[in-house]
C-alpha cells in the first residue's frame, strides 16, 4: 500500500484531509493515520465515495468508536454539518487487537464505545480557542506555547493521532511471525505491479499459495486474489482520473487484465459503474 489517495474516486470534493505516518512503535501494526475535517453549509451535503483499501480501520469520531472491517465493493458517506474523524489503517497484524474473525466484518462494523479515548481525541480536535485575555507580557512562556499548540491545526491533528495510536499499542498483541508475514504478503501484493496471481505472491515470500489463503483469512477477511483485484482497481482509477486520455485496452494491458472488457466486468461489479462512465464523471483538468 502506497500514502497516495489512491482509494478515494473523487478527490476533488473532499473535505480537508490530511495522513500521517504512524511512529517507529506503531510500524507494524498501522500503515498510517487518516484526519478528515469537514464543515458543509447548512442545508448541503458532501458525497465522499471510495474503493477503500483492502484492510480494516479504527475509527474514532465524537459520537462513536469503530473497527471497521475489510471492503468488498464502493462506498459512500455523506457528510453534513461540521464533524471530523481519526482513523487508522490498520495492518494484517493489530487485527486480532479487535477480531479473531475479520470475514465475518466485512463490508461491516464493530461498535466499540471507548468513551474515555472518544473525550480526549475530541478535545485535541476540537478542543480550545486562545485565550485572549491574556496578551504579551500577562502571558508566561509555557501558556504561550500551549495557546500556540491549540490554536496549530497540525499540532492537533498529530496529537490526536497520537492517542488512537497509544490506545492501539497498549492493547494489540505482540505481533508474531506469523502476523509478520501477513504484513509482508499484504505489503508485496500492495506495492508490486508484477504480482498479478496469488502464485507470484507465494513465490516471492517462499511460502505455499495455501499459508497465503490462510494468512489472509486470518489477518485481512479478503482472499490474496481480491487484494490483487483492488490494487488493480485502484490502479485503474487512479489512471483514469490523472491520464484521462488513456486508451482503455492498453490500461487493461498494463494492468494485466486479459482484454478491456474484463477491465469493464471488474469496474462494473465492484464500482457500479464503467471505466469511461467513470472517466466522464472526473472534473475538467
Amino acid at each position: 500500500m502506497t500514502s497516495s489517495l489512491g482509494g478515494i474516486l473523487y478527490p476533488a470534493s473532499l473535505p480537508t484531509f490530511t495522513r500521517l505516518p504512524p511512529p517507529p512503535a506503531l510500524e507494524d501494526l498501522v500503515a498510517w493515520f487518516w484526519i478528515p475535517e469537514w464543515h458543509i453549509p447548512h442545508g448541503r451535503i458532501s458525497r465522499q465515495e471510495v474503493i477503500a483499501y483492502p484492510a480494516s480501520n479504527f475509527v474514532i469520531e465524537p459520537n462513536i468508536a469503530s473497527f471497521v472491517g475489510p471492503t468488498t465493493r464502493r462506498g459512500h458517506r455523506d457528510l453534513m454539518g461540521r464533524g471530523w474523524a481519526v482513523g487508522a489503517l490498520l495492518l494484517p497484524a493489530a487485527v486480532p487487537a479487535f477480531t479473531d474473525d475479520p470475514e465475518g466484518l466485512r463490508d461491516d462494523a464493530l461498535a466499540l464505545g471507548l468513551p474515555e479515548l472518544r473525550a480526549a481525541v475530541d478535545e485535541r480536535m476540537t478542543g480550545g480557542e486562545p485565550d485572549l485575555t491574556k496578551q504579551g507580557s500577562d502571558q508566561t512562556e509555557e501558556e504561550a506555547d500551549l495557546t500556540e499548540d491549540k490554536a496549530d491545526p497540525g499540532v492537533r491533528r498529530v496529537q490526536a493521532a497520537t492517542l488512537v495510536g497509544q490506545w492501539l499499542q497498549d492493547r494489540a498483541p505482540t505481533p508474531t511471525d506469523e502476523a509478520l508475514l501477513a504484513n509482508r504478503m499484504v505489503a508485496l501484493i500492495g506495492g508490486d505491479s508484477s504480482v498479478l496471481r496469488v502464485e507470484d505472491a507465494a513465490e516471492l515470500l517462499d511460502v505455499s499459495s495455501r499459508t497465503l489463503q490462510r494468512l489472509a483469512k486470518r489477518y485481512v477477511g479478503l482472499p490474496p486474489s481480491a487484494l490483487i483485484r483492488r490494487r488493480r482497481l485502484q490502479e485503474a482509477a487512479l489512471r483514469l482520473r490523472t491520464e484521462p486520455e488513456t486508451d482503455l485496452a492498453a490500461l487493461a494491458a498494463d494492468l494485466g487484465y486479459a482484454d478491456q472488457s474484463h477491465l469493464a466486468n471488474e469496474f462494473r461489479q465492484v464500482l457500479g459503474f464503467t471505466p469511461s462512465g467513470y472517466r466522464r464523471s472526473q472534473p475538467e483538468r
